[in-house]
């Protein structure tokens, strides 16, 4: 088979940008799906968050029988799901090792994320962090961390004692500019300490389609030119991923390298398209480019089996990013407050995931009580 005839995903991949699934469960991972996915859609890492455990663990029984145990045993319902989730996670990692080993611990991660509710909690954030890494026990695990303001300093900390991490929810610019510098002086106090930079791997989990509905809905309201909807998600991606350029070169930064330092590659996340008059791929056709991932929900991954065309486009149309930018803040568009809404909601909506969560393994639990 020529590169020409190759599967878009495989295509997509030698132009330097990973494939990532954005789901796990327990039937995914032991019926042999995730494996397939690995095999023959180039998928190289997993992420998870509470809203994927809320729908893998809320249906079918493939809990069942820990969920069973685990109640005999006197745990409570967030320790039932942390016992759930770790297992799984554990499973994952296993299933991904070859792959972690194989491309020299670049890819072959699974992520993890903390408990949503501590999201503004930087203290709380950083030891619940290393506890999962403690727990889990995998070297291809990352954990994830929320970009909030407080989170930063957590981020900071896991990373300076040699632990991998998704840094999440990240959406503003001046944020992602914020997190890359958090990684990066991690790093530099990692290695001051004499750790190993090695063992640590790190992305920064930019989410796109949110912004564009959240853009599109106030460019709505305004009455607004037509033209400028359905852009800046694209458009800010393009721009973060300058800022990585920037911010991975140069002298400080080279020094790292020569200790062993990766950089910290920018992950498109929620890159599932939720307006049906836009394209289904998207979020991914227009954001390929060296040094980067794109965790797709399974309907992408399969649209983009079918009918992408990749080619590397992420370093292309910067002009016209800052001018949208410009364009949308002459119209009335506040771009800080757009992403610090989308911040807030995001967080608010892991959070109430994690309740449907606690409340479904509840009823799972009461439904599998002896009578």
């Amino acid at each position: 088979m020529s590169a020409d005839a190759s599967p878009p995903l495989e295509r997509l991949s030698k132009l330097g940008q990973s494939v990532w699934v954005d789901y796990l469960s327990r039937d995914s991972i032991r019926g042999g799906h995730l494996r397939q996915l690995i095999d023959e859609d180039s998928v190289v890492g997993a992420t998870s968050n509470p809203t994927i455990f809320e729908k893998a663990m809320s249906t079918g029984n493939a809990y069942d029988e820990q969920l069973h145990e685990l109640a005999a045993q006197g745990s409570n319902l967030e320790q039932c799901f942390w016992a759930l989730a770790q297992q799984d996670i554990k499973d994952a990692c296993d299933l991904f090792r070859p792959v972690w080993e194989r491309s020299g611990r670049r890819d072959g991660y699974v992520s993890l994320e903390v408990d949503p509710r501590l999201a503004y909690e930087t203290l709380q954030t950083f030891r619940e962090a290393m506890h999962l890494h403690q727990t889990v026990d995998r070297p291809n695990l990352m954990v994830k961390i929320p970009a909030t303001r407080p989170g930063l300093a957590s981020i900071e900390d896991v990373i300076a004692k040699g632990h991998s991490i998704n840094v999440t929810l990240i959406f503003s610019l001046q944020r992602y500019a914020e997190v890359a510098e958090s990684y990066i002086r991690g790093i530099e106090r990692l290695v001051a300490e004499g750790g190993d930079p090695r063992a640590v791997a790190s992305v920064a989990s930019f989410f796109v389609s949110r912004i564009d509905t959240e853009a599109d809905k106030r460019l709505e309201a305004l009455d607004a030119p037509e033209q400028l909807r359905g852009k800046l998600a694209v458009a800010n991606a393009r721009l973060a991923y300058r800022h990585y350029l920037e911010a991975f070169s140069g002298p400080r930064w080279e020094y790292l390298v020569g200790k062993g330092a990766t950089p910290q590659r920018v992950l498109w996340a929620s890159t599932s398209t939720k307006n049906p008059a836009y394209p289904d791929t998207l979020y991914v056709e227009d954001l390929i480019g060296p040094d980067t991932v794109n965790t797709m929900p399974e309907d992408t991954i399969k649209a983009y089996q079918d009918h992408g065309k990749p080619e590397s486009r992420l370093q292309s149309g910067l002009q016209e990013a800052e001018a949208l930018l410009a364009e949308l803040a002459r119209v009335g568009v506040d771009y800080d407050d757009l992403t610090d809404t989308l911040e807030r909601e995001g967080v608010e909506k892991f959070s109430e995931s994690f309740a449907e969560l606690l409340q479904a393994l509840q009823a799972k639990q009461d439904s599998l009580a002896p009578a």
